[in-house]
């Protein structure tokens, strides 16, 4: 499982020029979104179809997910699209470890006849698709909260970005080099339009 998975879940909430956008907004989306990720969560790319049912569990996932990277950030701001409606603390730690304990996983190994051998990691106990997709965007994420990229998760401070990322060196300071950009050229319009 790869913690940066949880970094690309939260981040289905993005800011675009029309305002905040939600990958995750309809069933449509979720399939979308789902199949790109299909090998993470498990599932067929070719016959996952999300429900809504299955969307608004995990959009309800997503938001417990980033009130507890609004928790790592601190004492820096939380993600500007969503701070205020954040749920709390404690629930949100609740649902992420009931959601990953739902699925127990277990190491399998397959041995093809003309290859070597290899482990999957896979469910313990038959579970559904939507707790499988759960589980594993719950595990996750708990795996980059209580690892290293914990300590290096920071809130993109640029106008209008949203996202949270990982600093992967001592001289980032935004997301991209995109939000890099906008927010030097947003703090060169405040220091020149002052003077006029």
């Amino acid at each position: 499982m790869s913690a940066l998975l949880a970094l690309e879940f939260v981040s289905t909430l993005r800011m675009r020029r029309s305002g905040l956008a939600d990958a995750l907004a309809d069933a449509a989306g979720m399939t979308a979104w789902g199949r790109e990720h299909a090998t993470a969560l498990g599932v067929d790319p070719d016959s996952f179809t999300a429900t809504e049912t299955l969307r608004a569990e995990v959009v309800e996932l997503r938001q417990a997910v980033r009130a507890l990277f609004a928790r790592a950030v601190s004492p820096g701001p939380a993600s500007t699209a969503d701070a205020d409606l954040l749920p709390a603390f404690r629930p949100s730690l609740e649902l992420v470890n009931a959601t990953a304990m739902a699925v127990p996983v277990t190491p399998r190994l397959d041995w093809p006849a003309d290859d070597v051998p290899v482990v999957h990691v896979v469910p313990a106990v038959p579970a559904g698709e939507s707790e499988r997709i759960r589980a594993a965007l719950a595990a996750s994420a708990m795996e980059l909260l209580a690892g290293p990229y914990r300590e290096k998760l920071r809130t993109c401070p640029a106008p209008r970005c949203v996202l949270y990322f990982v600093k992967e060196h001592p001289r980032q300071e935004w997301c991209s080099v995109t939000c890099g950009n906008r927010a030097r050229a947003a703090r060169h319009y405040r220091q020149h339009s002052g003077s006029r």
